[in-house]
């Protein structure tokens, strides 16, 4: 009899594996193993061994060992698709919203923000607005809401305004305008990273307006900006481009208003502070 492969993870040693006693029992093991392998059950190829050992030891019925099986397989699978969710994503870093400092954005409403991490206003296509100065925080928990739509199973993607408009306008030159609407029509979640912060041309306010509006009712957007909704003419150049665009976003919305001082800057003067000590006490000498 051939030794099965054995996972990686759980591997039993070889006096510990099942040994089938009989040559139609062996038979029947490798036929399992090549089922399970045919149907591209690999994670449940590889842990056949240790869960039949397991199961023999703690006498489990056989739908019992069969639920545990699969259970392996189907964690793998939900693993796979995880993984690639966040791949699509294109979250521009690790951030967490467990990770959120509080005490530094006491604008911030937790509660809020704890509700719109159970994602439940992605099922009516309710749209979050974070408004603030740069360094608040309005990226961090825009990536950390994004995460957790993926963890929870929504197609979500995350871009810059200015990313979305060079996309878009390289779209029209090449002849993809439609698809790449359709792309941006697709996710979810959309989350579109800071307005405002560059302005844009009238064929880009053009773009992001027609972006907005074919998701209009249908799936969410997330959108950080550091101006005021007052400002957004200006931001797109056209004051009725601006008000079309927010009656469409703010019709189904969540605002958050962040404000303070930037948590980049307080984490420079922080390092100075410390490096300005640590120098002082290392050059300073006995008075004589």
């Amino acid at each position: 009899m051939t030794t099965p492969t054995t996972s990686p993870i759980d591997t039993p040693t070889a006096s510990t594996v099942p040994t089938p006693s009989t040559p139609a029992q062996a038979r029947l093991y490798q036929q399992l193993r090549g089922h399970l392998a045919a149907l591209k059950l690999h994670t449940a190829a590889e842990a056949l061994p240790a869960v039949l050992d397991r199961a023999a030891a703690e006498k489990l019925s056989l739908t019992a060992t069969l639920e545990r099986l699969l259970a392996l397989e189907v964690e793998a699978t939900e693993a796979r698709r995880l993984a690639g969710r966040l791949r699509f994503a294109s979250l521009p870093t690790p951030a967490t919203l467990e990770e959120f400092d509080y005490d530094a954005q006491p604008a911030a409403d937790r509660v809020l923000i704890t509700e719109l991490a159970t994602c439940h206003y992605l099922e009516s296509a309710t749209n979050v607005l974070l408004i603030g100065p740069p360094g608040t925080g309005k990226t961090h928990l825009a990536v950390g809401l994004a995460r957790k739509a993926a963890e929870a199973g929504y197609r979500t993607y995350f871009t810059s305004a200015a990313d979305l408009a060079a996309r878009c306008h390289r779209a029209a030159i090449e002849g993809r305008w439609a698809y790449t609407m359709r792309f941006f029509a697709g996710p979810t979640l959309l989350v579109i990273d800071e307005l405002g912060y560059l302005p844009l041309p009238a064929e880009a306010a053009s773009a992001l307006f027609q972006v907005v509006a074919q998701r209009y009712t249908k799936t969410s957007i997330i959108l950080t900006t550091n101006r005021g909704v007052a400002a957004w003419g200006e931001i797109l150049g056209d004051t009725t481009v601006a008000a079309a665009m927010l009656d469409r976003l703010l019709h189904r919305s969540v605002v958050l208003n962040l404000d303070g001082d930037s948590y980049r800057l307080r984490e420079h003067h922080a390092r100075t502070d410390t490096l300005r000590r640590a120098t002082t006490g290392n050059t300073r000498r006995p008075l004589s």
